[in-house]
């Protein structure tokens, strides 16, 4: 495989490389003097930032992109095998990465590698990380799913040894990284239309745990059923955080302040550390807080700058984010749209100030929905009233036999009242007819349903 290195920077061109993803990890190797050039299907801020940096970038993918001095092609899973781009660069025998194989290549250019994994919780916690990291002389790389106020961007591109990034199990992704300190925060089913079973996830992580460096160490959720098969096999460390004292590190005397943000005592290897106030809610946030400071101990970092960076932090973007306020109703969004998700999203939103809680939900891709059908319905059960739009195909297609109506049914079954509509323009009409004052709207899913609070804030 074609390795990347630091200290011999080459010219390395993107398929696609204006995601999200694939645009951080393209300013990262700009910032270490590599010369960088890629194509898209359109124009976005990613792109732009990047143009803005002196990166050359096409935006539509012909063969023509494809030059001799190209030493490396980085693409996307989203890339076909009939991309005239990918097709050119293995006619010309040009080495070729995934952007998970190039993303486990750059971190090995870290001695200070640390990789986030779990079903839940994985930009929260990398995020509450970083947040601590900054705090720090030494200036660390950072790269999150999402956007991330202290840096205002998915990436920061530190100086330092320190890289810091989520690792996705999709497609089993997070197998190409070879990390020095490994956390993996909850092993649930997800992602089915991949993996066979809740079986076949546990073994996929079991391969990540094994990929942590020798002399490396595993921060991992003590919670977790026969942890030992997670485990078993590594030599690194072995550390853990969870909900009773018989983990390396616990919370003790937890409340929650009048907006649900979780206040506790971390107590870790044995020492009772000073109560943290979270500035985000919820049971799962202060499991998260867990992990980071049982890593952030591990790593060396000091009680005061822990606890100054945790509540310092605010969140991710698309977790529990307020947005604003519309004829007295409260605005929030979230990513959530797993079960247990969108369960502890909507318990922490019984803890802040409202009259009802109203979730609407966009359930995310077709097997996910036909899977976790009754799961997904108990889970939004909770809240006062339910609407549903559309299910978010995102790469899958509707062969599926299965529809939010379907999830309506299995909704109302537990007394829920509960809506469907086509169009994200009927449901903000009825949003705006049926709520009333004080009532809290969370906009939930991984799909686009943040366009329906962000055209509320604008009528």
């Amino acid at each position: 495989m074609y390795k990347v290195d630091f200290n011999n920077p080459k010219h390395f061109h993107f398929i696609g490389i204006g995601g999200v993803s694939m645009s951080g990890l393209a300013e990262i190797l700009v910032k270490r003097g590599f010369t960088v050039t890629g194509s898209d299907n359109s124009e976005s801020q990613y792109t732009s930032n990047l143009m803005k940096l002196g990166v050359r970038i096409a935006f539509s993918q012909e063969a023509s992109n494809i030059t001799d001095d190209i030493d490396c092609v980085v693409y996307t899973a989203a890339i076909k095998d009939d991309n005239p781009e990918l097709s050119e660069a293995k006619r010309r025998e040009i080495p070729l990465l995934t952007r998970a194989q190039f993303l486990g290549q750059v971190m090995d250019n870290y001695s200070e590698s640390i990789a986030v994994a779990g079903t839940h919780g994985k930009t929260s916690t990398t995020s509450m990380i970083s947040q601590v990291l900054l705090e720090l002389p030494e200036d660390p790389t950072i790269s999150i799913g999402g956007i991330f106020s202290a840096i205002n961007s998915n990436i920061h591109a530190g100086t330092s040894e320190t890289f810091i990034t989520e690792a996705c199990e999709y497609t089993n992704s997070y197998h190409e990284f070879y990390p020095k300190y490994s956390i993996i925060l909850n092993i649930e089913e997800d992602h089915l239309d991949f993996f066979k079973d809740l079986n076949d996830i546990r073994h996929s992580f079991n391969k990540f745990a094994n990929n942590t460096l020798d002399d490396g160490c595993i921060i991992i959720n003590n919670d977790i059923p026969d942890l030992s098969e997670i485990t078993e096999g590594t030599k690194a460390e072995i550390v853990t955080f969870g909900t009773t004292n018989e983990a390396d590190c616990y919370a003790k005397n937890i409340s929650f302040d009048d907006f649900g943000n979780g206040i506790f005592t971390p107590v870790c290897c044995g020492e009772e550390l000073e109560e943290i106030h979270l500035k985000v809610p919820g049971n799962h946030n202060i499991s998260n807080a867990l992990a980071a400071v049982l890593f952030l101990k591990k790593f060396g970092v000091d009680n005061k700058t822990i606890k100054a960076g945790l509540e310092k932090f605010e969140g991710a973007e698309r977790r529990f984010q307020f947005k604003g306020k519309v004829n007295g109703i409260n605005i929030i969004d979230d990513y959530a749209h797993h079960p247990t998700e969108i369960k502890v999203t909507l318990e922490s939103a019984k803890n802040y100030p409202h009259e009802r809680v109203v979730c609407v939900f966009q359930p995310h891709t077709y097997t996910r929905t036909k899977a976790l059908l009754k799961e997904l319905a108990e889970a939004l059960s909770i809240a006062d009233i339910v609407i549903l739009s559309k299910i978010y195909a995102a790469r899958e297609k509707d062969i599926y036999n299965v529809s939010s109506r379907d999830l309506l049914k299995e909704v109302e079954k537990y007394g829920t009242e509960a809506y469907y509509f086509d169009t994200f323009s009927e449901i903000e009409e009825f949003i705006l007819k049926k709520c009333i004052n004080n009532d809290l709207l969370i906009t939930m899913g991984a799909g686009d349903i943040v366009k329906v609070g962000n055209e509320l804030l604008e009528k």
